[in-house]
């Protein structure tokens, strides 16, 4: 039997979020572009690791480029809430062809 909180991915306005360690992918591979967010250094605040550094990169999916090719934009922020606010514009704007 399936756990039924497993069935339902994480989304963010819409689009999906996806962890993998440090790395937070935001968006469909699907689509023609994603955001990776990866996180560069942390401290804990209490019990838990709050991100200090925080890169953020606008992505191509295209499987046929090279890593590097596939970045269009990139940036660093101080928090993982200022670099998903970020991400999530350029997405937008880049799905919507602005």
């Amino acid at each position: 039997m399936t756990d039924k909180k497993t069935d339902i991915p994480l989304t963010y306005k819409g689009h999906p979020l996806r962890r993998k360690d440090n790395l937070i992918y935001y968006g469909s591979m699907a689509d023609k572009y994603i955001i990776a967010l990866q996180i560069l250094s942390s401290q804990k605040e209490g019990d838990l690791d709050v991100a200090t550094k925080v890169s953020v990169q606008l992505q191509l999916t295209d499987p046929d480029l090279k890593s590097r090719d596939r970045v269009v934009k990139k940036s660093e922020k101080s928090s993982l809430y200022d670099a998903i606010d970020v991400g999530a514009i350029w997405l937008e704007r880049a799905l919507s062809g602005k």
